[in-house]
């Protein structure tokens, strides 16, 4: 159920991504325009991340992951009979809302179906899941696109949510436990997140606006921490970021996925511009990344329920490091095909610190408080990638097309050692 439900958010994403040409035509949009059906997506995301956490804290970790299962499927459909960007752009938002309750609580579900010596496992096999998830979704949308046309991206997720529901019938019935949702802090968790976004977005071609966005993000934020700040459980997990594991295992997190990200979105720009490669032979030297995640996914979900996670997640950042100062560093005039070896690198670095750094933060977390740990987790994940990508944006209107990739791969090396100096910070103490 857990996995399904994953593959089916990641191909979503990925395959929407390919398909926004496509669409801006179909739909007489402009690309700017189009743009928005990805906005729309990950704001949705990231403000109901944590207050879906919180509803399955109180209704149940199963109802409320079917429950975004269900709201996933059936806005899949609307987008596929979307005859408006605006209505498609609405559909993505309805899309987002379900995906937060998948991501938010897919992991606590796993935590509560396995053992805890297992955990590890199933972590593992949640990332590789996502990893190859990741890979597959250019290819798969491109071909979807060639065949069938841009409305069946969003028909294929119908039969998949339809088993993804049917099988989570068979998930424990965990959660349940915590008080009734605070629908104010609700709002301003909404409020913060969202004009966090935006205004990441909006800052390097509209400043003033992205300002006021961000202020209002900063006063939303200081008065849901105030709001929440006396309650045992909070929606913003106060009670979990006193713990110093936690705490270290979202700064980490953080730092990581904002140097993925910046190397992620600086590679093909590097590969295009730098060397002078095409589009397609571009894309053929990112895919051994995520399929490397998927490679280390598959021995360290195992491999961190017996050794220190701590040093497991600083060896896989320190590889990470090396991987994108390896590619910032290679000559134009080298041979490109080492590149894929700096790919492989860096997926395996990822895949290493990922694993046993998302194992730590749900461990540190009580049972009761899973889904606000998962909803923190993806909390995490997405602040990293929206500062990763909003980093990029930043160089490339400072620097030149040539210069801001290999500046990008570098702070985002930088970021990534972080991570990794962060994670052996909390001592190489084996897991419980």
């Amino acid at each position: 159920a857990v996995l399904i439900a994953m593959s089916l958010v990641v191909l979503d994403a990925g395959m929407a991504n390919v398909a926004l040409p496509t669409m801006a035509r179909a739909l007489h949009a402009t690309p700017a325009r189009a743009v928005l059906v990805l906005t729309a997506y990950q704001t949705a995301l990231v403000m109901a991340l944590l207050p879906g956490a919180a509803l399955g804290e109180w209704l149940g970790y199963r109802r409320v992951f079917a429950a975004g299962v269900v709201l996933f499927t059936a806005a899949s459909g609307l987008c596929a009979v979307s005859p408006t960007l605006p209505l498609l752009v609405a559909a993505r938002f309805l899309q987002g809302l379900g995906g937060a309750g998948v991501m938010a609580l897919g992991v606590a579900l796993l935590r509560a179906a396995v053992p805890r010596r297992m955990l590890g496992a199933a972590i593992g096999w949640n990332a590789l899941t996502v990893a190859l998830s990741s890979a597959a979704s250019p290819a798969l949308g491109s071909l979807i696109l060639a065949t069938l046309g841009w409305p069946w991206l969003y028909l294929v997720n119908l039969p998949l949510g339809a088993l993804a529901l049917l099988a989570a019938r068979a998930l424990p019935p965990a959660g349940g436990t915590a008080p009734r949702l605070d629908v104010l802090s609700a709002g301003l968790n909404g409020a913060a997140f969202a004009s966090l976004v935006l205004g990441a977005e909006l800052l390097p071609r509209a400043p003033l606006a992205a300002a006021l966005l961000l202020a209002t993000a900063a006063l939303a934020l200081a008065a849901l921490v105030r709001r929440e700040l006396p309650k045992a459980a909070p929606l913003i997990p106060l009670d979990l970021l006193r713990q110093r594991s936690f705490r270290l295992a979202v700064l980490a997190s953080i730092c990581c996925f904002t140097g993925q990200t910046a190397g992620l979105v600086a590679l093909p720009f590097y590969l295009q511009h730098g060397f002078g490669l095409s589009p397609l032979v571009a894309g053929l030297y990112l895919t051994p990344w995520p399929l490397s995640v998927a490679a280390a996914a598959t021995f360290t979900g195992r491999l961190a329920d017996r050794v220190s996670t701590a040093w497991l997640c600083a060896l896989g950042g320190t590889a990470l490091a090396l991987g994108l100062a390896a590619a910032a560093l290679w000559p134009l005039h080298g041979d490109p095909r080492l590149l894929i070896a700096f790919a492989i690198v860096c997926g395996l670095g990822f895949g290493l610190f990922q694993v046993p750094n998302n194992r730590t933060l749900f461990l540190a977390a009580p049972r009761e408080r899973s889904g606000a740990a998962g909803g923190m987790q993806g909390a995490a994940r997405l602040t990293g990638q929206t500062a990763g990508a909003v980093l990029m944006t930043l160089l490339f209107t400072l620097a030149s097309v040539d210069a801001a990739p290999r500046i990008g791969l570098g702070i985002g090396a930088v970021f990534t050692l972080a991570a990794a100096l962060v994670s052996a910070s909390r001592g190489p103490a084996r897991p419980r």
